[in-house]
């Protein structure tokens, strides 16, 4: 690097651009923010959930979990066989369909703002332009935990088809994961439920998840950017690490890819569409990527009891309500269902 490259970075390190700074930042967690509102209440839409309130509060809500927040339920709510003080616990399951569109916008626009920084961005401009987009990511989730207080009539026959609250599947998805068993844990309990509902965002948890889950996104976008710039001496890091997490999170972009299409392909032969394509938009990283490890023959121990059990992919359901202590493999789900074979060309591919 020439003489002149380095006083120019040393002197964009003494003199940070501001003004560029907090555009960027106001840009990129605006982006997201507009992203994950609309996919959660587009979500919601489609899988009927404005007939039993009002899709403001449920939103904020659903937009909360999706960046590592919690909701937490009272009043009559009565789901997955908890009645009165024994659902009074925090909803902390992430409907990571909505978590994934906010990561990336978030990350296309911070990537986007350090190109403008040069061939080399100096440490004091790379934590800036960080820490920027994390404190108004973290001051929006603020504003949603305001936004998420409500109390919500919800009816479980009017949004569960054929009559089962929160049952909501993506036929032809049992392999790689069921929707209605994998997302509704934290928004099934909002949507599924048969009486009238209180529900609140707890603002600490989920301003610490949002703090944590927005500096994760960004960690992970700049190690898996293969042309943005890095701090001087990080030359290791570009061959070395880029290279592997740039190659993962393709594969994990692939399979949500995957699993869509698979969801639009069942939508189109099923009878409810809209609420096949509703979980799909809000689920569909949630149940592709339980299905990658599971497709490489990574073991994990588990067990489901009560009502709860109903609510996981078929053939899963079957193996975790045996207590026979062995642990879930694709060998063992396959002996129940032989499409989980499936999984592994898929993860081989």
């Amino acid at each position: 690097m020439s003489a002149a490259a380095k006083t120019g970075t040393a002197r964009r390190g003494a003199h940070l651009p501001w003004p560029d700074i907090l555009l960027s930042a106001v840009a990129s967690v605006s982006w997201a923010s507009i992203g994950m509102v609309g996919t959660a209440a587009l979500g919601l839409h489609l899988l009927g959930a404005g007939s039993a309130g009002p899709l403001g509060p449920m939103t904020a809500a659903v937009v909360a979990l999706g960046a590592g927040g919690s909701v937490t339920p009272s009043a009559g709510m009565s789901a997955f066989g908890a009645k009165g003080v024994e659902v009074h616990t925090a909803l902390r399951i992430t409907p990571l369909g909505v978590g994934l569109v906010g990561a990336l916008l978030l990350s296309w626009f911070f990537l986007r703002s350090l190109r403008t920084a040069g061939a080399v961005v100096s440490p004091a401009e790379l934590l800036a332009r960080a820490g920027a987009v994390t404190a108004l990511f973290t001051a929006m989730l603020g504003g949603l935990a305001w936004a998420g207080h409500g109390v919500v009539t919800l009816d479980g026959d009017v949004l569960a088809p054929e009559g089962e609250p929160g049952d909501v599947r993506i036929p032809g998805l049992e392999g790689l994961g069921d929707v209605g068993g994998l997302l509704p844990g934290g928004i099934g309990e909002l949507i599924g439920a048969r009486t009238t509902v209180g529900f609140a965002v707890d603002t600490a948890p989920t301003l610490l998840g949002g703090l944590g889950w927005s500096a994760g996104i960004l960690l992970i976008a700049l190690l898996a950017s293969r042309r943005t710039p890095l701090p001087q001496g990080w030359d290791a890091v570009h061959r070395v690490v880029r290279p592997a997490v740039s190659a993962l999170v393709t594969v994990l972009l692939l399979a949500v890819a995957a699993g869509a299409a698979t969801a639009v392909y069942a939508a189109a032969g099923d009878a409810r569409p809209r609420r096949v394509l509703g979980a799909a938009l809000l689920g569909v990283p949630n149940g592709v990527w339980l299905g990658v490890p599971v497709g490489l023959s990574v073991p994990f121990d588990g067990r489901a009891t009560g009502e709860a059990a109903a609510f996981l992919p078929a053939p899963l359901d079957r193996v975790l309500t045996v207590s026979s202590g062995q642990p879930v493999t694709l060998s063992r789900l396959a002996e129940l269902n032989g499409r989980v074979w499936l999984l592994g060309v898929a993860a081989a591919l």
